[in-house]
């Protein structure tokens, strides 16, 4: 059974452990694999350290059986005022078709939409998983760009919006 929650900051290492092996498993291909080798679990440990208690950011964890299989988070839109933003979903490869993703998705949602109108994402083009996850949800594409998410690695991505008018 899944269960979700606020992040703490005993969740840093947690988080930041699912986030550098879901990017080693989902990206080979869209991300250079160089930038791939380099990522480091103890760098993106302080950053949820620093990201987790920021008021207006939400920070949830899964966790099956006691142990964080996935993560998301969320806040106000980095480019659209009036607009929320998922920053980022991800679970555990190992923990893929468990259900921690839906119950990520679904706690996410009820967050953003119970404070705006609409949220956006964005994701990597050439990743039909999360796309096909993402569209399940009422997500629908609106543009495309090409983005630094690491450096040296520019990646084209997609944004989709939600409306809670949809959802309502």
């Amino acid at each position: 059974m899944t269960r979700v929650r606020r992040a703490t900051l005993d969740d840093a290492r947690a988080i930041a452990e699912v986030h550098v092996d879901t990017w080693r498993v989902a990206y080979p291909g869209v991300i250079p694999q160089d930038v791939l080798d380099r990522l480091d679990v103890d760098e993106r440990e302080q950053r949820w350290l620093s990201w987790i208690p920021v008021e207006e950011i939400a920070v949830f964890v899964a966790q099956q059986d006691g142990r964080v299989v996935g993560f998301v988070s969320l806040g106000p839109c980095r480019d659209v005022d009036g607009t929320g933003e998922l920053y980022a979903i991800y679970v555990a490869p190992g923990s893929w078709g468990t259900g921690a993703g839906p119950a990520l998705m679904d706690e996410a949602t009820e967050w953003l939409l119970a404070r705006w109108d609409e949220a956006v994402l964005w994701v990597a083009e050439e990743n039909p998983r999360a796309r096909r996850f993402y569209e399940r949800y009422g997500w629908i594409a609106e543009e495309r760009r090409v983005e630094e998410v690491a450096p040296g690695a520019y990646v084209p991505e997609v944004r989709y919006r939600l409306s809670g008018l949809d959802r309502r």
